[in-house]
């Protein structure tokens, strides 16, 4: 037991596994305190809204939208949207089922990447970059998996239609995404590296 928690204690010193726990904790931190402020003080998904947003289109020509909309800029705006899919609504989930099992995917994928943070997984992250790239994606991942299991939806409110981007995403879709641009950054950065020394 004491070998096990000096080895734990080994690997949380590691700059790679606290760049990766930091930024993790962050990222959850920003999306739980952003949705708070979107659902909470701007009441942005006033009663009727969640129905609106799970209902089948036919069922939305009769029905009133109350969810929250804030037209910020020329460029950017906040929308309520309740995904009920996986990052930009994709691979939507209506039942319970489908819920459970984004829930269930999603942290699996975080603990995976957890796991891997502590050199203890399948996938290690030996490198900051790679260190960086797993703590978006744990963020993230949990962040909207909170999302799924207190309502059933993630919600969604950065909204950039403006300039035809046709998805409403969140803080925790900016962590997953920044963390699979990492990862491909760093999958190129090592390979031209390993390149150069050829």
């Amino acid at each position: 037991m004491a070998d096990g928690l000096a080895a734990f204690r080994q690997r949380l010193s590691q700059p790679v596994t606290r760049i990766g726990l930091a930024l993790a904790g962050g990222i959850l931190a920003l999306d739980q305190l952003t949705k708070y402020l979107v659902l909470d003080r701007l009441n942005f998904s006033p009663p009727g809204c969640l129905d609106f947003q799970r209902a089948e289109p036919a069922e939305r020509a009769v029905m009133a939208n109350t969810c929250g909309h804030i037209e910020l800029s020329p460029v950017f705006d906040l929308t309520m949207v309740w995904n009920k899919g996986v990052s930009f609504g994709l691979f939507g989930a209506d039942t319970w089922v489908g819920r459970l099992v984004l829930i269930t995917f999603s942290l699996a994928v975080a603990a995976g990447l957890l796991a891997g943070l502590f050199q203890t997984g399948p996938l290690k992250a030996l490198r900051p970059l790679q260190g960086a790239a797993f703590g978006f994606i744990i963020g993230g991942a949990v962040g909207n998996a909170i999302d799924r299991g207190l309502y059933g939806a993630v919600v969604d409110f950065l909204n950039f239609s403006d300039i035809h981007f046709p998805y409403v995403f969140n803080i925790a879709d900016v962590g997953i995404n920044l963390g699979v641009a990492a990862i491909i950054l760093d999958m190129l950065l090592s390979d031209r590296k390993s390149e150069s020394t050829r």
